[in-house]
């Protein structure tokens, strides 16, 4: 790149702020909004419904893709887009304010939310491909995903942190999310109004303006069919659910337990202590095991290790299930524990990335976070959405009990799908190139995906 280049890009300073920008908002309706519902007075089995169906517009992004794509002008997007995100947080503070006991009112511009997110996370990659090159992109990749996690600890620990101590000051829950609110709508407006001016045209401009919802379908529903055409394409998927079953049961029901006051089985946990454990500690160990995976995975042959890799999402829910029996003393414990469960979760999700790029194949290769890839959002969604009714049935221990149990199904599962691999790779010669073993001998970093239409 050149010098006259960097100083027009910012030498990379606005890649940080943009991807700050979409995790903000994203890092709220993921992970911050189950704790919003709780604390209006909703059941746990509403907040995570309600919490599910905030993942709609993730599992449904990619129908989108082609559609945003063809729009073009991805600056412009990115500029409206995060101006947008100011209002719908303004609108979410008023409601606090308002409608305190309202949750189908918080939920509505929660679900907005993350549409705003999902549109706002397939233009930034777009506007980010078109601004440098394949070998400059590899070189932003880890500020890049730096500047992402950092705002996840910002929002989900940080943010939480300064809302409780707002709920102890205050005494009145309602304005102290109002005031959070107002907080992060302010460092989001300091990012859209950096970002008029240090957002330039894309290099590569070629906007297509002509396009339609329809015709986006179209493309998508090619893409699937594609995918459909590959040999043991659907028990793929089925392994994928199974695999993600313990984390998908998990990742509402742990914040349920540490929230719930001890009568109803949880921790009873303040809110400053959840954005504490989780939300920074449970952030920076779930990075730290994703980074450990896959550089593991750079060093050794996949084939031999993909057990390992399957175990440690089985291991997590364990430490909350013992966590029933000696409840934490102390928060330096609750954190260790958390730092074990996320690591386990971090470190076993890069054997995820086998299967959705198998499934998915070029579609989605260029995607981190594995949460937010349309296919596994899907998966994870429906238990996600049942884990709060089964805890109110269930209670937590029987409940991270049944969690624990079900990953030794996973695994046999897929025992018998690696085998009938084995079997199809070995009667059909012409199947060598869909083997998950050939086609990922490695998690390789992200690439960019070429540039195949309009900017």
């Amino acid at each position: 790149m050149s010098s006259a280049q960097g100083r027009r890009n910012g030498w990379g300073l606005w890649i940080a702020t943009l991807f700050m920008a979409e995790e903000i908002p994203a890092s709220i309706v993921t992970f911050v909004a189950i704790l919003m519902f709780l604390q209006t007075g909703t059941s746990p089995a509403i907040a995570t419904c309600y919490c599910g169906l905030l993942f709609l517009p993730w599992v449904l992004k990619s129908f989108l893709r082609a559609h945003v794509r063809r729009m073009g002008y991805f600056r412009r997007q990115l500029q409206w887009l995060e101006l947008s995100f100011v209002a719908v947080l303004m609108a979410l503070a008023f409601t606090f304010l308002r409608y305190t006991h309202r949750s189908l009112f918080l939920f509505v511009w929660l679900f907005v939310l993350s549409f705003l997110t999902a549109w706002h996370e397939l233009a930034a990659r777009m506007y980010y491909e078109r601004m440098f090159r394949p070998r400059i992109q590899r070189i932003y990749n880890t500020p890049k995903i730096i500047a992402s996690q950092s705002a996840v600890v910002l929002t989900y620990g940080l943010l939480i942190m300064f809302v409780g101590a707002l709920q102890v000051f205050y005494r009145r829950i309602p304005r102290s999310w109002t005031e959070g609110c107002y907080l992060i709508a302010g460092a989001l407006l300091f990012f859209a109004l950096y970002h008029l001016f240090a957002l330039h045209r894309p290099n590569h401009a070629d906007p297509r303006l002509h396009s339609s919802p329809i015709k986006a379908v179209r493309d998508e529903m090619r893409v699937i069919d594609r995918i459909r055409q590959k040999p043991l394409w659907l028990r793929y998927v089925v392994v994928l659910a199974l695999l993600l079953l313990p984390q998908s049961l998990m990742f509402y029901s742990r914040v349920l337990f540490l929230y719930l006051p001890k009568a109803d089985g949880g921790l009873g946990c303040t809110i400053q202590e959840i954005g504490f454990a989780q939300g920074t500690v449970g952030v920076i160990a779930f990075s730290i095991g994703m980074l450990a995976g896959r550089q593991l995975m750079s060093w050794i042959n996949v084939r031999r290790i993909l057990w390992w890799y399957a175990i440690p999402l089985g291991l997590s829910p364990l430490v909350y299930l013992l966590m029933t029996y000696e409840p934490p003393t102390s928060l330096m414990v609750l954190s260790v524990a958390t730092f074990q469960a996320q690591f386990f979760f971090g470190f076993g999700l890069s054997v995820v990335a086998f299967f959705v790029r198998y499934i998915s194949g070029d579609r989605y290769r260029n995607t981190i976070n594995y949460l937010y890839i349309p296919l596994v959002a899907t998966v994870m969604l429906p238990a996600m959405s049942l884990s709060g009714l089964l805890v109110q049935v269930m209670g937590f221990r029987t409940f991270f009990l049944m969690d624990v149990l079900s990953a030794p199904v996973s695994w046999l599962y897929l025992y018998f799908i690696l085998r009938a691999r084995k079997q199809f790779s070995a009667s059909s010669k012409c199947n060598v190139a869909g083997d998950v073993s050939t086609t990922l001998p490695n998690h390789e970093p992200e690439v960019p995906e070429p540039v195949d239409e309009g900017s």
